[in-house]
């Protein structure tokens, strides 16, 4: 059966559609926690906080927020056709907040011990962006 699409390419990239409300309150200062409340969905709200916490020493609360990024995440690309693989390029902004998520995830599991679920995250972070893993690891 010919079908007239390639077969041997992997499904599409996934561009998540643009929410620049929590993007443009985080760029003017806004506390992530407020736009976090206000936006509960913005994987970049949960990322950010997730950043704070880490950079605070509070490896289980970033934990925390990370998962919460992550899982806001997930749903979105869902939503957006996503099938569980595939590309998640760095490049379109609105990814950017999975991402960091996804980054913020494997660093927190790493620090409170879930060595596996570090190594599976930055697998994932790896697979679905390497631009992404290469700009976070730095």
């Amino acid at each position: 059966m010919v079908t007239g699409e390639n077969l041997l390419e992997g499904p599409p990239p996934t561009r998540l559609p643009d929410d620049p409300a929590p993007r443009e309150l985080l760029a003017a200062g806004t506390p992530a926690s407020e736009v976090a409340a206000r936006h509960p969905a913005s994987s970049l709200a949960w990322a950010q906080l997730a950043d704070e916490a880490f950079a605070g020493g509070r490896g289980v609360e970033s934990y925390a927020y990370a998962r919460t990024g992550y899982h806001r995440g997930l749903d979105a690309l869902r939503r957006n056709g996503w099938r569980g693989h595939g590309p998640v390029p760095w490049e379109h902004e609105p990814n950017r907040g999975f991402l960091r998520a996804l980054h913020a995830l494997a660093r927190a599991a790493e620090a409170i011990g879930e060595r596996e679920e570090a190594e599976r995250c930055s697998t994932f972070l790896r697979d679905s962006s390497p631009t992404a893993a290469e700009t976070l690891a730095g």
